[in-house]
């Protein structure tokens, strides 16, 4: 059996180690936090009792069944419904667009058909492919409700023109000519009731799996090691000697009161005279639990830079050629697999990630059988 370091510990770390700690090999899991479950870590707030979202709210959703079957047998997850409000102008709205917001918007009584004829009337013509996010907005839903929902929240969240944007982004946000306003469209959606982390820890628990918290893994101890997993930044693998990779990164204003604050777990401000892009307020992550106090938090959009948490790659033209560069040394790395958000320089979801990490761990029990070599990336960070 082999002995494998992981860096990372995850989602992406803790299911490697989980499916290749049970397949028998020896599995030493590095991070540099002081705690395991990366952004996804939750903490008991000792002060309101509030479980918290400690680097941002975290809602588990999928429509793959074996993602779902697999991550509950390690903690009980309860059914949550991610709805959305936003502010704009002095009004509250339901997001994802829908029937509700654009009949709010409008100040009509649209049914589903006149709301699609309306879009279809107020949608900006254009030729071919949309060029941009801003494109992609005005020619789906007119320049009103674009100025209202999306100009501003975008430039906060992006720190650039929308215009700047892959039409892609605006491509994964729903409208709705219904009143859905479930900001998912899968299938299962919940919240595990003890916190993420008790999910991570339970994934690690394993014999054969030891846990290295507040520990750095350096590149030059890839060689004592059969294999090397590294969920951590792929430009930090190499020292970041061809430059950074471009990350915005959040910062938490926390505040404390008495009572419900906001009455909704996720709020947006969309005007760019509001500098935070929304107010979340934990307990309502957590509706089976009743607190007398509630904790709430601010969120501000910035560039990334050196000892920030990277939350959103950029993956504009710029960094695109820069990972390029990365991808094709990492591809050189003997015994080295890149995985994860950070490892492939993706924004993916949880039940993204865990399904990449099923598919990675099997790949490397199939190539351990067949004696070929286990690629330097499963999934194309290029793509």
């Amino acid at each position: 059996m082999a002995h494998i370091a992981i860096v990372g510990a995850g989602f992406s770390g803790a299911v490697l180690a989980r499916q290749l700690g049970q397949a028998g090999h020896r599995i030493d899991v590095f991070d540099t936090r002081p705690h395991v479950a990366g952004n996804c870590h939750t903490a008991r707030d000792p002060a309101s009792g509030v479980m918290l979202h400690t680097y941002g709210p975290h809602i588990f959703h999928t429509s793959d069944e074996r993602v779902w079957k697999y991550i509950r047998g390690f903690g009980e997850f309860v059914p949550f419904v991610n709805r959305v409000k936003a502010v704009s102008a002095g009004r509250v709205y339901s997001l994802p667009l829908n029937l509700l917001t654009i009949n709010q918007f409008a100040g009509q009584t649209f049914s589903p058909a006149q709301a699609m004829a309306y879009f279809a009337q107020i949608g900006e013509p254009g030729e071919g492919e949309p060029a941009n996010f801003e494109e992609q907005a005005l020619r789906l839903m007119g320049r009103a409700l674009y100025a209202a929902f999306f100009e501003g929240y975008t430039t906060k969240q992006w720190g650039m023109a929308p215009a700047a944007l892959p039409a892609s982004i605006l491509k994964r946000l729903p409208v709705r000519f219904n009143y859905d306003d479930n900001y998912y469209a899968s299938r299962h959606q919940g919240i595990p009731r003890e916190g993420y982390t008790a999910v991570v820890e339970r994934l690690l628990d394993l014999p054969n799996v030891a846990v290295h918290l507040g520990a750095r893994f350096d590149r030059a101890q890839a060689g004592g090691y059969d294999h090397v997993f590294c969920s951590g930044p792929i430009d930090a693998w190499f020292g970041c000697d061809e430059g950074r990779l471009g990350y915005r990164t959040l910062d938490f204003v926390r505040e404390d009161h008495a009572g419900d604050h906001q009455g909704n777990a996720v709020i947006n401000y969309c005007d760019t005279t509001v500098p935070w892009t929304r107010i979340s307020e934990h307990k309502h992550f957590a509706p089976w639990e009743q607190h007398a106090d509630t904790v709430v938090f601010k969120e501000y959009s910035r560039l990334c830079e050196a000892g920030d948490t990277p939350y959103y790659p950029i993956r504009l033209v710029a960094e695109k050629a820069l990972l390029a560069h990365y991808v094709g040394r990492a591809r050189r790395e003997p015994h080295v697999t890149f995985v994860g958000r950070l490892g492939t320089y993706r924004y993916i979801d949880m039940h993204v990630t865990i399904a990449e990490a099923l598919d990675v761990a099997d790949r490397y029990e199939a190539c351990r059988r067949s004696g070929e070599a286990m690629p330097s990336f499963v999934v194309d960070p290029l793509g």
